[in-house]
């Protein structure tokens, strides 16, 4: 690539700004002077990463990656120092200048710039045939049916193939040649144009560049059959790298912490059209690595919405795996057969604000495909022992014992592989979820204030239900050796006490409740030689924490 002049280089560090770059791919909020949200860089359940504007820089204090905008841009898009200088500059309007170099190189780059603007100029094309012919009329008439409005349908650059080689001829009288539109898969080898009398939705990547289109079917006459057809793969067309509508809802994805992905392109027109902004779509495909990355950027939390028969297919089951896999959180809406969110927005929201999780819709339909009562279990069970421990893994247990009427010792196999004494019925996912929070807040608080080591080290580990945080206290007491999970642990409970303004005052009452918690469990299984003593253990401990109130 030929190099970029240095003072190319400067004005693009003086024109980028730290925390709207940052805000492109992670959720940010405001604390004091610096932002902080979750790192992009690797899996964390709280904020460790925060962002300077004053300096220039971000820093996480859970993996250790740090820098200026620059660097941000080097990891995150995985380019090298001169691609983040290009991307730099198309983000915030700096137009570079190049010294001289090979001719292979120099050729190389300028057609990669030659064959975007050629796309861009097919967009625009496609756009002034629907709005501003008659041949667009029938199209535009199809939009209005669908109750899309002109200014969202123009927002997201809508446009109509008129069928020929209309946009061939346009293109050659422009400069381009027949390679360079057939390198786009904007003709076919013929030189017809490639999408004939259909409505055309450019599609864009993150950064929102044109890399290809897709065509949806409007006469019954049409050769293809297929409702919908996409450019053909290429050097700049993958369409499982892209989700429509990424490029406009980015700052909705991480201003909500949430990702609304839906089929089609129509769904999310009407969505946005009705004033709702995190949604995407996957184009009718189950989720990919790829999509999952860019996503992963913005938010953990995805709503799945597909229609009855779509949620039970196995590439969408396996697209919902892999988001699983990956660390998001899935919750599944699950559409009455035959309708999507296009049909009714209001309706659709209605139904997005009462999702299930992953596990229960799992379990749902591993009951209704399953041919008996024997067979509906080994799968749920399959499925269920498969799973960590949660609180969507114990509200799916429950589901799964209400559909196949389970007795109570039969449940207890439901339960994860790893052998855990909780069982379904037993602990509920809030009081789970609560008891995690006070031990993780515990460890928190010692990890910010070493006076309260010993403290900690008066509690055993049986006062730890987790087995990380288990590990989290022998490390804190020097006893356990750091490793990759124990330093993820250590940069997250500095941040929780951050977060939650842990004082020492306050970790003293946290720990005073841990030992609480643990009096009360051995009272309930107490004999009588022992009552007295628990009970006035108890009472002392809860004399100390009421000092605090």
């Amino acid at each position: 690539m030929a190099r970029i002049k240095d003072a190319s280089v400067e004005a693009v560090k003086a024109a980028a700004e730290i925390q709207p770059l940052v805000e492109d791919y992670v959720r940010l909020r405001k604390a004091g002077s610096t932002y902080k949200g979750l790192c992009p860089f690797h899996q964390e359940r709280t904020p460790s990463f925060t962002v300077s504007p004053a300096r220039g820089t971000f820093k996480c204090f859970g993996c250790g990656e740090g820098g200026d905008a620059i660097a941000f841009v080097e990891k995150i898009e995985q380019v090298d120092f001169p691609g983040a200088i290009e991307l730099l500059a198309r983000r915030f309007g700096v137009e570079l200048e190049y010294e001289e170099a090979s001719p292979e190189l120099e050729g190389r780059r300028r057609r990669d710039e030659r064959l975007r603007t050629l796309l861009d100029r097919a967009a625009v094309f496609y756009a002034r045939v629907l709005w501003d012919s008659e041949q667009g009329a029938g199209a535009r008439a199809y939009l209005e049916g669908r109750g899309l409005g002109d200014d969202v349908c123009r927002d997201f650059r809508l446009g109509y193939a008129t069928g020929g080689a209309s946009l061939a001829r346009r293109a050659l009288q422009e400069g381009y040649s027949q390679d360079d539109l057939l390198a786009v898969g904007l003709v076919n080898r013929r030189g017809n144009d490639y999408f004939q009398r259909r409505i055309v939705f450019p599609l864009a990547d993150a950064r929102g560049r044109v890399r290809g289109f897709q065509a949806r079917k409007l006469h019954e006459d049409d050769p293809l059959q297929a409702k919908y057809v996409n450019s053909p793969e290429s050097e700049l067309f993958r369409k499982g790298d892209l989700l429509y509508g990424l490029d406009t809802s980015r700052q909705a994805i991480a201003r909500e912490d949430r990702a609304v992905v839906v089929e089609g392109n129509t769904d999310v027109l009407a969505l946005r059209q009705a004033g709702f902004a995190p949604v995407v779509a996957s184009m009718g495909t189950a989720l990919t690595e790829a999509q999952l990355r860019e996503l992963a950027r913005l938010t953990k939390r995805l709503f799945l919405c597909f229609d009855a028969d779509a949620a039970g297919q196995e590439a969408t089951l396996r697209g919902m795996e892999l988001a699983v896999r990956q660390g998001f959180s899935v919750r599944v809406v699950s559409l009455p057969p035959g309708t999507d969110p296009a049909d009714d927005p209001a309706a659709f929201q209605e139904r997005l604000a009462a999702p299930v999780s992953y596990p229960v819709h799992r379990v749902r339909l591993e009951h209704a495909r399953a041919t008996d009562r024997a067979s509906a279990f080994a799968a749920i069970r399959a499925f269920l022992t498969s799973l960590p421990d949660s609180p969507e893994h114990l509200e799916a247990i429950r589901v799964a014992a209400d559909l196949l009427d389970l007795p109570p010792e039969t449940q207890a196999g439901l339960a994860p592989a790893r052998g855990s004494s909780r069982t379904a019925g037993v602990v509920s996912p809030r009081l789970l979820d609560a008891g995690r929070r006070l031990e993780r807040a515990v460890l928190a608080g010692v990890a910010a204030h070493e006076s309260l080591r010993p403290l900690l080290a008066e509690l055993g580990p049986e006062h730890f239900d987790d087995e990380l945080y288990r590990r989290g206290r022998a490390y804190l007491l020097g006893a356990e050796a750091a490793d990759d999970e124990l330093t993820a642990l250590a940069a997250e409970l500095n941040a929780v006490a951050d977060d939650e303004e842990i004082t020492v005052e306050t970790g003293e009452q946290l720990l005073l409740r841990l030992r609480e918690r643990r009096l009360q469990r051995e009272l309930a299984e107490a004999d009588d030689a022992h009552l007295v003593d628990l009970q006035q253990a108890l009472l002392r401990v809860r004399e100390s924490i009421r000092q605090f109130a």
